[in-house]
């Protein structure tokens, strides 16, 4: 809840406009995170900003609880550091950047507000192909450029935790019943549910995998939902889970993540992540990184262990309205479930490409494989 007394009282000092009218608009963003205690719109006379407020101490469900450990995948305080220490400036060279930070206030109640500059462009949900694989280049040179911070706030070992955490539906990938709900039955390509089963057995390889690998400094919440195109130039929103990551972890979300929420259609996954790939793999060489190309793919392909927990959840949720992120609108089940499911195939493949890859690189083999 919005206290607008408060918020226009921060907005006039923070936007320098003095006649007392504020106007607030909620924005889209993911209202179960523990951590935002809501995202506005602000507007002030002719002058406008993003509200962020952080918080500790909303009530929510445990997945997405609020954490005091500043390791821990969703510190509450994390994004606030990002922008106060400069790392989000860090990428603007290579054509990424963050939003301006026009004030961090401390509020009485704990509570820190994050004004930012209002960003208008077009949304990443909306680009063309050409656009994500343009971007995958930048981020390529920016990740081969800016070597890892030393920060103890930036989050450490987040694909084991964000993994573990999510555990919905886990129960049904054996179970009979769940895999023949209409749904599921209708629009799971075929073998699907052997893929993912075997995913799941082999989950700890996956993640000591993703972990022993060369670092980059990673936003970890990379879709097209939280960038925006600004001239040449993207923005890259909502920096709350930084920190240590994979080289080539980012990638690997970005684009399943472009299917998953049914902003790029699955029929063009292959060629695009393709060409996506190519694309980072050019950025980092021409960033004078000299990492073994195939610990890159290795990257990507392992990277595929951040969706282990999600056939489960979708075994769980096959018999409830389906909406869209945020909540605001509902969407076709069945396109849902369909489009999903390739991508689940798609990364049925990535994994096993990383399980071929990783013994040519040095690393064990995996569980299933042996």
């Amino acid at each position: 809840m919005l206290d607008i007394v408060a918020t226009g009282a921060e907005a006039r000092d923070v936007l320098g406009h003095s006649d007392g009218s504020v106007g607030a608009a909620t924005l889209t963003h993911n209202a179960k995170n523990g951590v935002t205690a809501g995202v506005w719109v602000i507007t002030a006379g002719d002058r406008t900003a993003v509200l962020k407020v952080l918080t500790r101490s909303k009530d929510t469900t445990a997945r997405w609880a609020a954490s005091d450990d500043p390791r821990h995948w969703n510190y509450w305080l994390r994004e606030a550091e990002v922008y106060d220490s400069g790392l989000a400036r860090s990428w603007q060279p290579y054509g990424i950047r963050a939003p301006r930070l026009l004030a961090r206030v401390e509020r009485a109640d704990g509570d820190v507000a994050l004004w930012l500059e209002r960003v208008v462009g077009e949304p990443g949900t909306a680009w063309p192909l050409t656009r994500h694989v343009e971007r995958a280049r930048r981020l390529g040179a920016a990740q081969g450029a800016v070597p890892v911070p030393d920060e103890p706030w930036l989050s450490h070992r987040f694909l084991r935790q964000y993994v573990g955490s999510n555990t919905v539906g886990e129960e049904l990938l054996d179970d009979d019943e769940a895999w023949q709900q209409p749904l599921v039955r209708d629009h799971f390509p075929v073998g699907l549910r052997q893929d993912m089963v075997r995913l799941h057995h082999d989950r700890e390889w996956f993640l000591d995998v993703m972990e022993a690998l060369p670092r980059a400094f990673s936003h970890l919440d990379q879709w097209p939902a939280n960038v925006r195109s600004q001239g040449p130039d993207s923005v890259l929103f909502d920096w709350a889970f930084a920190g240590d990551g994979a080289l080539g972890e980012d990638l690997g979300n970005y684009l399943p993540d472009s299917v998953f929420d049914l902003f790029v259609s699955a029929a063009d996954l292959p060629g695009y992540a393709a060409r996506a790939y190519d694309a980072y793999l050019h950025g980092l060489q021409g960033a004078g990184s000299r990492v073994d190309e195939r610990l890159v793919r290795l990257g990507v392909c392992a990277s595929v262990v951040k969706y282990d927990w999600l056939a489960g959840a979708m075994l769980a949720r096959a018999g409830e309205e389906q909406r869209d992120y945020g909540g605001e609108r509902a969407v076709s089940a069945e396109l849902r479930y369909r489009e999903r499911g390739l991508v689940l195939a798609f990364l049925a493949g990535w994994a096993d490409e990383a399980r071929v890859l990783a013994p040519q690189v040095g690393f064990p083999e995996a569980p299933s494989g042996r």
